[in-house]
């Protein structure tokens, strides 16, 4: 049985295993946000959309890299779209991206089927395909790793704030309405990212796991990042491996392996504090 070292000693190995931990760790720390905001579900209205975008970019034959690009603009603009919904038509959030979704999901199948049905490409838009990231599909995972840490990091004291009290936040100055559009555009930007990684069906489980996890024996908010962190790198390293020794998906592998540390994580948090 081959070892890990020679495992990702292959090209596409090492753009995978590059590409899928900037990426786990983007979804991480987003996560973190989003779940203590109950906006968790917002990744999974955001990659039906991102269906909608790569059917969109397949239909025109644009090649992998700019399915990626094309897709960036429209799903920015959803992001931006619920939280239109919710501030100014008085929709609740879960409603807000139901209808987003339910918009990209209805485009993406009309498109797939003006352009000749489900093929081999947009299927691997769904189910992911990490194995077959492309040199400057990790260079475009880099740069936008970098863009996305640094605004974090930027924004991080109002990002807190807004996470746990709004209306504190709001009256202590904070432009609240600006910190939560930048949150959504940060997670379309991660969710396009993450299409690639564990597919677009399974995108809002990299986002909502290894932050539900880390929630779960983390005592403090920069403790739950770094654990949620720890866990998505973790199941991307394993679940590459796995899945090139056992020629099972990628992304499937990489999201069971994030539900087994949950489990684990949940029982823990009974077994010692409790």
């Amino acid at each position: 049985m081959m070892l890990i070292p020679e495992i990702f000693s292959y090209g596409f190995m090492q753009r995978a295993l590059i590409s899928g931990l900037l990426i786990a760790v983007l979804c991480a720390v987003l996560g973190v946000f989003l779940v203590l905001r109950r906006l968790s579900l917002i990744g999974d209205g955001l990659a039906h959309v991102t269906f909608g975008s790569v059917a969109l970019a397949l239909a025109l034959h644009a090649q992998p890299l700019f399915v990626t690009i094309a897709a960036l603009p429209l799903v920015l603009l959803s992001s931006l779209g619920i939280l239109r919904l919710t501030e100014k038509a008085r929709i609740f959030g879960d409603a807000a991206i139901g209808v987003v979704s339910a918009a990209g999901i209805a485009v993406g199948v009309i498109l797939a089927g003006i352009s000749g049905g489900f093929n081999v490409d947009l299927f691997s838009y769904l189910f992911g395909n990490i194995l077959a990231i492309s040199s400057a599909e990790t260079v475009l995972a880099v740069i936008l790793f970098l863009l996305v840490t640094g605004v974090v990091l930027f924004y991080y004291n109002e990002l807190f704030a807004i996470t746990f009290d709004e209306e504190l936040a709001r009256s202590s100055g904070i432009r609240v309405e600006r910190i939560n559009a930048i949150l959504a555009l940060l997670t379309a930007l991660t969710v396009v990212l993450a299409m690639k990684v564990v597919g677009i069906l399974l995108v809002s489980a990299l986002l909502i796991i290894p932050a539900v996890t880390a929630l779960q024996i983390a005592r403090s908010f920069r403790a739950a990042i770094t654990a949620a962190s720890l866990f998505a790198a973790f199941s991307v390293i394993a679940g590459i491996a796995l899945s090139f020794l056992l020629n099972l998906p990628t992304g499937g592998l990489i999201v069971l392996l994030n539900i087994v540390l949950l489990l684990l994580a949940i029982a823990w948090r009974r077994f010692f504090f409790n």
